[in-house]
């Protein structure tokens, strides 16, 4: 893989282009963010029309070249394969739910990224992200980082979004994050977050309760932006296209994604997203994040849980 800038090298495939797939797809077009975008998925007919749509912009954005196709060997020499094929998350679902009919899916489209880009970083992206990543890293034979999911950078985004409405503060400024499952069972790691480097619980707007209504406001908004449109896809799609530029890029920057465990946080066997580098090899290492007593328990229930659903117990 090249270290060039990503818009002269970079080449994308996305696996699976329904409204979060093709989402993604078109955030990264917009933006530029990459030289070549295949759009890989069971209906070639109807990506052929994606394809057309998107490169009738091609006069106001950039050069993007774009491949529309159900054949995987068009994704070969891909950079970065994002993975949102899958079953999506219904009304009253939760993104457990989704588990056993996934798995499946990743246990057919992996062996053939695999076989097809075997130098692409991996980014999940369908649900549950958590049971996925893992799964899709127990049958891949990677190497550790090569392999992870978005995880909780999209919650992270929700509640850093929340609490700028409390401290009144840009939410680029807050450095907080939301941890372990990208679910019900994730929690917030108050106890070490910042803003502008002071502790928010020194902060004088500082109210445990008025933080954790932001936590579970944002734990929730899926199920409320499901109900109200029936799926989410807009900010995923920005969140792909961050993690894919900041792949591409080498920023080696901060992000919480669902990562395997072996050992960090006294953990194995399992993914959950936690404080990564992530840089032009996929996760370059892992955090760990001094924890609170109660954080820490509640980031081990999120591995009893996820663990759970990984072993079909």
């Amino acid at each position: 893989m090249s270290n060039l800038p990503p818009t002269q090298t970079a080449k994308v495939s996305v696996i699976g282009c329904g409204r979060v797939g093709m989402t993604s797809a078109f955030t990264m077009f917009a933006k530029d963010t990459i030289h070549e975008l295949v759009l890989h998925g069971r209906n070639r007919e109807s990506l052929l029309g994606e394809k057309l749509d998107l490169e009738h912009a091609v006069s106001f954005t950039g050069n993007t070249k774009v491949t529309a196709t159900d054949d995987y060997k068009d994704i070969a020499n891909s950079d970065v394969v994002v993975i949102t094929a899958g079953a999506s998350q219904k009304p009253g679902d939760t993104r457990l739910d989704l588990a056993a009919k996934n798995i499946s899916i990743i246990d057919s489209v992996i062996p053939q990224v695999v076989r097809y880009a075997p130098e692409a970083i991996i980014l999940i992206v369908s649900n549950p992200v958590d049971v996925l990543t893992y799964r899709a890293y127990q049958i891949s034979g990677l190497p550790k980082g090569r392999i992870f999911g978005s995880g909780t950078t999209l919650d992270t985004s929700r509640f850093r979004f929340h609490l700028s409405e409390i401290f009144k503060v840009n939410p680029r400024s807050i450095h907080a994050y939301i941890l372990g499952e990208h679910g019900d069972s994730s929690f917030a790691a108050v106890s070490q977050a910042t803003i502008g480097g002071q502790l928010l619980t020194t902060f004088p707007q500082y109210s445990a309760e008025r933080v954790q209504k932001a936590f579970e406001i944002s734990r929730d908004a899926a199920y409320k932006i499901i109900a109200s449109k029936g799926s989410t896809y807009y900010a995923i799609g920005v969140v792909v296209d961050k993690i894919v530029k900041t792949i591409l890029s080498n920023k080696r920057s901060v992000l919480p994604v669902s990562i395997p465990l072996h050992g960090q946080y006294g953990l194995h066997g399992v993914s959950l997203s936690v404080p990564c580098i992530v840089g032009r090899n996929g996760v370059e290492d892992i955090l760990e994040t001094k924890l609170s007593w109660d954080e820490r328990k509640k980031l081990e229930k999120s591995a009893e849980i996820i663990k759970s659903f990984i072993s079909g117990k």
